[in-house]
Formats: structure tokens, sequence, C-alpha cells
């Protein structure tokens, strides 16, 4: 069996421990992936969806993370294509998070495009970044590969998807339900109220459909809220979260530094 690079979602998942993501869509470095290993992030969320990074700058990212023990994950663009996100795996991406899945054929295609048959319909390739770019025979890679390497995000971010969450987790090969808090709120009519009760219900039932079928659960999109970031891990059991994204944190500390100066020379006399 080829050995390969373990996974910190799984490892997480199995210690009853929370997977903390930090969000890359700004800055292409691998300095930045150095700065998540040393803060204690577990995981990369590479964000392809809402940003201009290629897929160039995405396998940079994800090497990087796998060389620092922080699993990368990549969100690829809407309706991508199947190309697209064969190349991302091939890139060096742990998992692939797929935005606005809405029904149970999304759910499936988006789970087959991400395998290896008899799972899926995913294309085969030698030297591997998950496997540490040594050549190993096809016959060693597809079990772990498709175990370990190519966890499945579907993102919950519409109503057509909330409506369809239980046939969505039902679907073998989905390892993640992710919530796209921001969407999902506009979709529901309480845009970023993420304290709005019909809000706290739909995650109550994407919850309920992670259990039912065993899927972890994620959430995105809510920061520096920790009244309901702690609700959602210690009642809702989300296993995944992505805690903030570069451009956040680098617009936070620079707001913070100039309040602060403002308020040292707010004091010159």
């Amino acid at each position: 069996m080829a050995s390969i690079i373990p996974n910190n979602l799984y490892r997480l998942r199995d210690r009853g421990s929370l997977c903390k993501a930090f969000g890359i869509k700004f800055v292409p470095s691998a300095a930045v992936v150095q700065i998540a290993q040393q803060s204690g992030f577990d995981a990369l969320f590479i964000d392809l969806e809402h940003s201009t990074l290629s897929i160039h700058d995405a396998s940079q990212l994800c090497t990087a993370g796998l060389l620092a023990g922080t699993t990368p994950f990549v969100r690829v663009p809407y309706q991508c294509g199947d190309g697209f996100v064969q190349r991302v795996l091939d890139g060096g991406a742990m998992g692939v998070v797929f935005p606005h899945v809405s029904t149970k054929d999304e759910a499936v295609a988006a789970a087959m495009i991400s395998k290896y048959p008899p799972q899926g319909k995913r294309s085969m390739t030698g030297q591997l970044p998950q496997f540490n770019m040594v050549p190993h025979a096809a016959s060693t890679v597809v079990g772990p590969a498709n175990d370990t390497a190519s966890t499945v995000f579907v993102m919950i971010e519409t109503d057509e998807g909330l409506g369809n969450v239980e046939e969505i987790a039902s679907v073998q090969g989905v390892d993640v339900l992710l919530v796209g808090s921001n969407d999902l709120s506009i979709e529901l009519g309480v845009p970023g109220d993420f304290g709005n009760e019909g809000f706290k219900g739909a995650l109550e039932r994407v919850s309920r459909a992670c259990r039912s079928h065993k899927k972890i659960m994620g959430l995105a999109g809510i920061y520096d809220r920790p009244e309901v970031q702690k609700w959602a891990v210690h009642t809702l059991g989300v296993g995944f979260m992505l805690g903030q994204q570069d451009a956040g944190l680098i617009t936070k500390g620079a707001r913070h530094c100039v309040e602060a100066l403002r308020e040292i020379s707010s004091e010159v006399v």
C-alpha cells in the first residue's frame, strides 16, 4: 500500500476534535501557509471560487500545506467542470469543496469525479503530491486516495439544497456537508443574521442529516461570533470550521493598528 500524507480532518474527527481551517483567497505564498501552521490551524481552505488565484497558485499552496502538515482543501468555482476538479486534486488538494450543491444528482457528480474507479471516474496519473511525489503502482494508490486524499465537501447554501439535505447527505462518497452561511442566510431572507431562529433552524436541519448519515458537518462564513460558533460545535456537532480568511485577518489587523495609532496621536499635546 502506498504511503500517503495524513488528512487532519479525519484524524481530528476520530478524536472528537474540531478541524480548524485557515482561508486563503488573496495571498499565493508559502509564507502564509507557514503562518497558518504556526498559528495552530489544522487545514487550509484555498478559495478558487471568490478569488483570482490560479490552479498553479492552488497547487503551490497545497504542496506547502502538505509539507507543513496543514491539510489543504480547495474550493472550486461553481460548475467548473470535471477537468478542473481533476487538476485541483492532481495538484495536491486533499479534498475539493463544491459550492451551491442543491440536489442529490449534483452531490453524486461531485463524488464521482473526486474518486477513482470503482467508486468514481477520476482519471489516474502518477507521482501525486499527496504521496510525496513517489511513483507507485496505480493499484496501491486507489484505495488510500479514495479513503483520505479526496475528501468531498458539498456546500449547503441554497434553499433548494436545504430542502434536499437528507438526500444529499445520503450520497456515498460525500464526506462533509459544509454550510455556506452568507449565501444561505441571504436565501432565507435574513442576510448576515446568524442569530436568527430561522437560520439556526436551518443549521439544525443540516446537523440532523449529518448525524443520520454519518457525515461531518462543516461551517463557513461566520467569524467573530463565538456564541454562534460554540453552539455550532457543542450542540450541532460541527467538526470542520473555517476560522477566517487571509483578507479578513489582514483587514482586522490593519484596522486595529490604525485605531491604536489614532489613539496615540490623539493623546499627543
